[in-house]
């Protein structure tokens, strides 16, 4: 796969100088959120990993090759064009030999990010087992990439639309360390609760980065979900979401809405029931966890 990779001069140099390194995805932008706010949120993101002394990778497919690191340009095609794909793990050889271009999920940065040396990963929240994952089987990816590349995800929990109670039960079962940042509840997406409990509080990017260390010394391959919850400020009741997601859920069911589609078609429609006040909450954790991930890359780095 590393023949298929490029570098930003900046993300190049970082690698070459041992410089503490974020990765990005690009489905949050090309899927999660409209213009322009997602390209707006994709600078200032990145701006917030270098204010706090690490370094942004972008990651994007495009042209034939996995960039690690975008351009302004590059950006702004993701964040416009309405062609980009949803790209995971098993769609990387149909996305690369064809030329289009790809919006990285979870599972696919953080293939990205494993095989660039990358082990620092900010994103909105993760993927998991969907409601009803009993009878449709929907699990996202996510969660069997988390179980096997060396990538921590630092996240504001898992999607509040998902099944959150079966996600950590797979994620327990998988191995995957479930760390709350500051928080003992597990997080859940829009709201800074979900009822369920993390496995481990820690409290400060040092003592996160020395778990992160000590798993990958013991060579306990795979990675971490670090739950970092949504600044209280901006953060939605769990009850009211609640409400909201389940009249979304009961409408995606109607239209007969299923696989790699439902997440966005819920997430738009939340937004919508919402008045737009849970788009305002999702930039908001995404900044946060940029703040957390680039200060956890330093203090990794100085372990190195």
């Amino acid at each position: 796969m590393k023949a298929y990779m490029t570098f930003t001069k900046e993300v190049q140099h970082a690698l070459e100088n041992n410089l503490p390194i974020v990765a990005l995805e690009t489905t949050i932008i090309s899927h999660g959120m409209p213009y322009p706010q997602n390209i707006e949120m994709a600078k200032q993101v990145e701006q917030i990993i270098r204010d706090n002394g690490a370094i942004p990778a972008t990651i994007g497919i495009m042209n034939g090759k996995i960039k690690i690191g975008l351009d302004e340009r590059e950006l702004e095609e993701f964040a416009t064009n309405q062609e980009v794909e949803k790209v995971s793990r098993r769609d990387f050889p149909y996305i690369l030999a064809t030329g289009k271009i790809g919006a990285t999920t979870v599972a696919a940065t953080m293939i990205a990010a494993g095989l660039a040396g990358i082990k620092v990963f900010a994103t909105g929240g993760i993927g998991g087992v969907h409601r009803e994952g009993e009878v449709t089987w929907d699990v996202s990816a996510d969660l069997t990439e988390l179980a096997r590349t060396n990538v921590a995800v630092v996240c504001a929990g898992a999607k509040s639309i998902l099944d959150i109670g079966r996600t950590l039960e797979y994620l327990e079962t998988q191995g995957v360390p479930v760390v709350g940042y500051q928080c003992s509840d597990f997080p859940s997406f829009y709201s800074r609760e979900s009822g369920y409990q993390v496995d481990f509080r820690l409290d400060s990017p040092e003592a996160v980065a020395a778990v992160m260390d000590t798993k990958w010394k013991l060579g306990l391959n795979g990675g971490l979900v670090i739950a970092n919850p949504v600044p209280e400020a901006d953060a939605l009741p769990h009850e009211e979401i609640e409400a909201v997601i389940g009249q979304a859920l009961k409408e995606a069911k109607e239209k007969g809405i299923t696989g790699k589609h439902v997440t966005p078609f819920l997430l738009d429609r939340v937004k919508q029931l919402t008045a737009g006040k849970s788009l305002q909450t999702n930039i908001s954790l995404v900044k946060h966890n940029a703040e957390v991930a680039a200060k956890i890359a330093v203090e990794l780095q100085a372990k190195k």
